[in-house]
């Protein structure tokens, strides 16, 4: 598989969790989400869509960037790209523990665990390609951001 083709693969792949992710955000957003109490820095909702595409593009980028260097250093790359995989369930069961269940309080514990195997990723695609870890530092800022309006959704409404 070419260089470009795995790239684009694991767009696809993000992009499609991001899609899953979001039919169950999509009905939540329009029924439980607005009855919430949220702090005053809660970003109004047409910002999230953009924002995630854009992630998840990055992060299949960064992803991809990884997977092309799979003859260099197969066992490295292969444990990257593990640590990738399971920060991307943990993405996407975050979404169905905050809006599917509607358990603020159980996804606030589950992000702070998305967020430090995001945080190993970003360390573990550091030392394959410098570039790979760079697009995820968006990636992490967000999902800090996240936490902390997760958290203070979950203070407000308890």
């Amino acid at each position: 598989m070419n260089k470009i083709i795995k790239i684009i693969a694991v767009v696809v792949l993000c992009l499609g969790v991001g899609y899953f992710s979001g039919i169950e955000t999509r009905s939540a957003i329009l029924d439980w989400y607005p009855t919430l109490v949220k702090p005053s820095f809660n970003p109004p909702n047409w910002v999230f869509a953009p924002v995630w595409t854009m992630l998840y593009i990055m992060m299949g980028v960064a992803a991809g960037l990884v997977w092309n260097r799979y003859t260099d250093d197969k066992d490295r790359v292969k444990k990257a790209l593990v640590f990738f995989l399971i920060q991307l369930v943990l993405n996407a069961l975050w979404s169905y523990l905050f809006f599917g269940l509607h358990n603020p309080m159980l996804a606030g514990i589950e992000i702070v665990l998305l967020w430090l195997f995001i945080y190993e990723c970003y360390l573990q695609f550091s030392k394959i390609n410098k570039i790979a870890a760079y697009l995820l530092v968006p990636y992490l800022a967000w999902v800090s951001f996240a936490a902390v309006l997760n958290a203070s959704i979950w203070w407000l409404n308890r």
